[in-house]
């Protein structure tokens, strides 16, 4: 229900894409991990809502420890090659945009995987995934880039360290 009593829409059923970014090996306050844990979300939200999945994968890997991973992000900005990108989302109603937080927003190569498309009245939803930055600037610089879309201002952040237990969050938010 809403606020307003009417029902709460749902997204379950809607042609769906998640687009997301998600780094292994040396997370913050993680230790070095095999999956990324905003991948484990971008599966959670496939399983429930049968979408699609587009993995954001940058041309050059970041380094295995945390600490130069960083250091690499910040001078990925604006400069993000990736291995593919995605030309059309004309066939999906819902757009998932997933990325851990670097530096105060997504991953520099989410940027680039964003810029190009069409979103012009898709409903974009976001989760981002942190150790203590919540949300960042991902709402804002979502509805920047993703010119003519509906971006809701549901945005869920998730803890990292909690990603592997998080379906059940994940499924009452979507």
């Amino acid at each position: 229900m809403s606020l307003f009593g009417g029902k709460k829409e749902s997204y379950k059923d809607k042609k769906s894409l998640v687009i997301y970014f998600s780094r292994a090996d040396e997370n913050y306050s993680v230790g070095y991990i095999d999956k990324g844990n905003t991948e484990y979300i971008a599966e959670y939200v496939q399983e429930i809502t049968n979408a699609d999945l587009f993995k954001v994968e940058p041309l050059v890997p970041y380094a295995k420890d945390y600490n130069t991973c960083i250091e690499e992000a910040k001078y990925r900005v604006g400069n993000a090659p990736i291995k593919n990108k995605i030309d059309d989302v004309s066939e999906y109603e819902v757009i998932y945009i997933m990325s851990p937080i670097y530096w105060g927003t997504y991953a520099p190569e989410m940027e680039t995987a964003l810029k190009d498309i069409d979103f012009t009245g898709k409903t974009i939803r976001i989760v981002t995934t942190h150790e203590g930055s919540g949300l960042a600037s991902v709402p804002s610089d979502v509805k920047r880039i993703c010119k003519g879309a509906n971006v809701l201002d549901d945005a869920i952040a998730i803890r990292g360290a909690d990603c592997k237990n998080a379906r059940s969050k994940v499924e009452n938010w979507v």
